[in-house]
């Protein structure tokens, strides 16, 4: 007999029901094959995957994008993908609860920029669906026309947005000089505190039209002036830009990095302004005493600085959106910060992922490559470790800064 294990079963089941659940089976078969065939269709590759890395599903266009054999079922998406540290996306319980987003290069079956998504499955947290499209040709081609034309309308109301505040804040800085030119001509004792607050308004002022020349910098588009350079003062210049903000929510700031790091090839300017938006979004994203961690190591080929806050998360919807030009769900945001960040990091050959978790936090991470490497530059869209930890309170009067 070559019945079987289904023909067995119905043969087993009253007359009466086996066409009804003949017809039942039929039709959710002709469903998943409808399925099947438009996941076959679409362009972006589509992978189901479970908490111990086994690939349970693949769409036709993966099969291509990463060269899988027909085995599937017996490998490790791991084998594939092999950049990502998985682990860390699997939270301490074996479940995915993580989003994630990223650029990842592949060089088999030819080499491919993909832009990678992981969503976990709502009804099945020991799921997950990985989502993989193509940016090769527009990272290289169309995509600089595309940017090129965004980055002249946000060049344009930049530079109108920078013109309206430089104006007062030059006009604020020579009343300032006056000021101090006519206290220090009278013949009267100008007392301490009286002058110390002098001193901090001009502070103040030239810090504002530095970060505004920094903002008009990044927006233009400027191809960044490649230096051998170090970002760990930078990373401290940057914190203590927003040392008074830091200091208003009590935020826990811990650094952590080696004793001596690697150099990379970067624009100070820029990078200095990557950071700035890094941590003034990890800022926004907290309520009060949160915490946020940033992080530096490297191995041969690669430095990592990562920028990890308690905030509310990144939805799984709005992974994907949050470096699109205008997408913001702050209500003073402007939709620019995140996308300008990308378009540094690109110029500079780096790559920038993001894993988030609603109501937990968010990761930004940044790859460089180190100066002895040779950098991938794309077209651009558009050991032991000393820790420093400073906790700012503002009952604190004077707080000491981030020191090297």
């Amino acid at each position: 007999m070559n019945d079987t294990f289904f023909d067995k079963i119905i043969g087993k089941i009253e007359p009466a029901y086996k066409n009804n659940i003949q017809a039942y089976i039929n039709r959710v078969d002709r469903e998943r094959s409808l399925f099947e065939t438009v996941f076959n269709t679409i362009n972006e590759g589509v992978i189901v995957i479970d908490t111990k890395l086994n690939i349970k599903y693949v769409n036709r266009s993966a099969h291509g994008l990463l060269g899988l054999p027909d085995n599937f079922e017996e490998q490790k998406i791991s084998r594939f993908i092999k950049e990502l540290e998985w682990q860390s996306i699997i939270d301490k319980d074996g479940k995915w609860n993580k989003t994630s987003r990223r650029e990842i290069e592949v060089l088999y079956p030819v080499r491919r920029i993909l832009l990678f998504y992981l969503l976990p499955l709502e009804t099945d947290t020991q799921s997950a669906v990985v989502i993989l499209h193509d940016v090769t040709e527009s990272r290289e081609n169309t995509q600089e026309i595309i940017e090129s034309e965004k980055m002249n309308m946000i060049s344009l109301l930049a530079a109108g947005v920078a013109h309206e505040i430089g104006n007062p804040l030059n006009s604020l800085n020579i009343h300032l000089q006056l000021l101090q030119r006519h206290l220090s001509n009278q013949e009267i004792s100008v007392d301490c505190e009286a002058q110390e607050l002098l001193n901090i308004a001009n502070s103040e002022v030239e810090r504002l039209d530095k970060i505004i020349n920094q903002f008009l910098q990044a927006v233009r588009s400027v191809k960044p002036d490649l230096h051998k350079l170090n970002i760990k003062p930078l990373l401290i210049d940057t914190l203590k830009i927003l040392r008074n903000e830091i200091e208003d929510k009590c935020i826990d700031l811990k650094c952590t990095w080696p004793n001596t790091l690697p150099s990379i090839m970067g624009d100070e300017n820029q990078l200095k302004q990557v950071f700035f938006n890094l941590i003034k979004n990890a800022i926004q994203s907290m309520s009060q005493n949160g915490n946020l961690n940033i992080k530096c190591s490297f191995n041969d080929d690669f430095l990592f600085l990562s920028f990890i806050d308690t905030g509310k998360g990144i939805p799984k919807e709005n992974i994907g959106h949050v470096s699109e030009a205008y997408f913001t769900t702050k209500k003073e945001g402007t939709g620019l910060g995140l996308m300008l960040v990308e378009r540094i990091v690109r110029e500079h050959g780096a790559e920038l992922s993001i894993e988030s978790e609603c109501g937990k936090g968010t990761t930004f991470t940044i790859k460089f490559p180190r100066s002895t490497r040779k950098i991938r530059l794309l077209q651009a869209p558009p050991s032991r470790s000393s820790t420093l930890n400073t906790s700012t309170h503002p009952t604190e009067k004077t707080p000491p800064p981030p020191q090297e």
